[in-house]
């Protein structure tokens, strides 16, 4: 009796132990082979997230051939594949490749006010989009106009079934469940939150920019959130549109 409960209790440890497998590695420089603190890598298959530290270590929960995603501002995002080897003898180094980035001249026009409220009044930009709620549902919806027609927008885009929501929501069903487990994790939502760039996004859910356009723009989101939104923000629009779109396809 005791040897059989000593077998279960190994077993069931080397199970746990595996089932826990973490990677290791050091993110660095390919230029100068320095280390390179803060660099997010995000777990593709298993929707974890982790930081690199000042000495560019980093550990992450991952098992062989998940596919690990390294981006950090200024160099070219890499995805890496996890292998037997690495899993066998540890820490790797990552070498990212720097960005050559050409800024472009901006241009900022001031808002010269007149002191009369009537004529600054008329100088300063407004933004009209509109947003409006359904009953039952917890969120607004950007209509981006508020003309007659606009409502019956936004209840056309959610109850037409043919759409391209559809097409993408409806054919991407395990990529989109990977939209709550990227919610509630802490690393990847900070990574969102200081991202415009949507390749995080597009890494994760298997989808490119123009898609995510169209499916907040299906949604009724305003071109003015899609232009100005950080990645998080983009997060929770497609997440509330995906939570949606799955109540309707139920009833």
């Amino acid at each position: 009796m005791k040897y059989n409960f000593f077998f279960f209790l190994l077993f069931f440890t080397g199970f746990y132990a595996a089932a826990q497998d973490v990677v290791s590695g050091t993110v660095m420089n390919a230029a100068d082979d320095k280390p390179i603190e803060r660099v997010h890598i995000v777990n593709l298959n298993q929707v974890k997230g982790a930081v690199s530290d000042e000495d560019g270590k980093f550990e992450l929960p991952a098992k062989v051939n998940d596919t690990l995603y390294f981006t950090y501002l200024g160099f070219k995002s890499i995805k890496v594949r996890v292998t037997n080897d690495w899993m066998k003898y540890g820490n790797v180094k990552v070498k990212m490749t720097e960005l050559g980035i050409a800024l472009e001249e901006v241009v900022v026009s001031s808002v010269t006010l007149t002191g009369y409220l009537e004529i600054d009044a008329r100088n300063i930009p407004i933004y009209e989009n509109q947003r409006y709620s359904i009953s039952g549902l917890n969120t607004g919806y950007e209509a981006g106009t508020s003309s007659p027609s606009a409502v019956s927008k936004v209840l056309g885009s959610l109850f037409n079934p043919a759409d391209l929501v559809n097409n993408i929501f409806g054919k991407r069903p395990q990529q989109m469940r990977k939209l709550r487990q990227m919610k509630q994790d802490d690393e990847i939502r900070n990574l969102l939150r200081n991202k415009f760039d949507r390749e995080t996004l597009m890494a994760l859910l298997q989808i490119n920019k123009v898609e995510i356009d169209e499916i907040l723009g299906r949604c009724n989101y305003s071109r003015d959130f899609m232009r100005t939104a950080n990645d998080l923000q983009i997060l929770d629009a497609i997440s509330g549109c995906y939570e949606e779109y799955k109540v309707l396809q139920r009833n």
